[in-house]
């Protein structure tokens, strides 16, 4: 006698969007609201940014899975046992999803902005995609929210955009800013400085502006010239303004 085979659950990527729950899509405002599995990352001991987009959004009987990420800022990325920490966590995470899809269950695991832009959920994807059946979908992501903040269009014309990494060393920061029209610097926190001089190598420093907790409730929009010499929080993101051609 034969059993019958259980289908494989489907594990989604759901972007939620800059921060603000008006701002996610209709698809990834259903699928949340009809979700029994919701799985998310957080630092070990917070709430998490993307959990707390969910307040007042799940079902009471929902199964929540809490993704606490082993280390964060604690070792430095050029150390080996950063990417080998990190790889088993991944590893373990994508074992604990592929385990509800073997089962049938569906999981819905969210990412602040877009899954695919940056985002951890990345990381899972890649090791779960060849297993069991995944999806994709895509949100405004949180530079989008930030230079809406400013007031001002990112792009014009011609105009081509770079976006950079704040952790990239200081000679590379300064080549993509001098070749790009206009520029878009995450990940700053403790590298706040060494942005701040490559804008300034580049002449750039005066045009920049510093946005914090975009689309958020206690979002910031300042000139960076006007933001004195701190650490960025987190949710920071730097705009420089194209200029390119206007009809």
């Amino acid at each position: 006698m034969t059993h019958p085979v259980t289908p494989k659950g489907t594990i989604r990527g759901v972007g939620l969007g800059p921060g603000d729950p008006d701002l996610m899509s209709v698809k990834a405002d259903r699928l949340l609201r009809h979700a029994s599995h919701v799985a998310f990352f957080r630092k070990a001991g917070r709430i998490g940014q993307a959990r707390r987009i969910l307040d007042g959004m799940l079902r009471s009987d929902v199964t929540e899975i809490a993704m606490e990420y082993p280390v964060t800022t604690e070792i430095p990325l050029s150390d080996p046992r950063y990417n080998q920490i990190l790889s088993a966590f991944y590893e373990a995470s994508a074992a604990r999803l592929r385990g509800l899809s073997e089962a049938g269950q569906d999981v819905v695991v969210v990412s602040e902005g877009d899954p695919f832009f940056y985002g951890s959920f990345m990381h899972l994807y890649s090791r779960l995609k060849d297993d069991c059946p995944v999806e994709v979908v895509p949100a405004i992501t949180g530079m989008s929210a930030a230079w809406t903040a400013t007031g001002l269009p990112v792009t014009w014309g011609d105009d081509v955009l770079s976006v950079v990494m704040g952790t990239l060393p200081e000679d590379v920061l300064v080549g993509h800013m001098a070749r790009a029209d206009a520029l878009v610097v995450m990940k700053i926190g403790r590298n706040f400085a060494k942005v701040c001089d490559a804008l300034h190598h580049t002449g750039r420093f005066d045009d920049a502006w510093l946005i914090e907790y975009a689309a958020m409730a206690d979002q910031t929009v300042q000139r960076l010239s006007e933001a004195g010499d701190r650490v960025a929080p987190y949710f920071s993101i730097i705009v420089v303004h194209g200029n390119g051609r206007r009809p």
